[in-house]
């Protein structure tokens, strides 16, 4: 089964999260889809909740 590699866009701030790049600095390795980011995962630029993000169309 393939992973979803989609990108995902904070709504409040519009950082991108791209799970090819990962947030190493956050201990988020490059290749973890948005679904698998623990459910406390907050925005790195924000601070959000992970809930606030949309899939973004490739």
């Amino acid at each position: 089964m393939e992973k979803d590699m989609s990108r995902y866009q904070c709504k409040p701030c519009g950082y991108i999260y791209d799970p090819k790049k990962g947030v190493p600095e956050y201990g988020i390795e490059p290749g973890v889809p948005f679904a698998e980011l623990p459910d406390d995962w907050t925005c790195p630029k924000c601070g959000t909740s992970k809930w606030m993000f949309v899939k973004m169309e490739d």
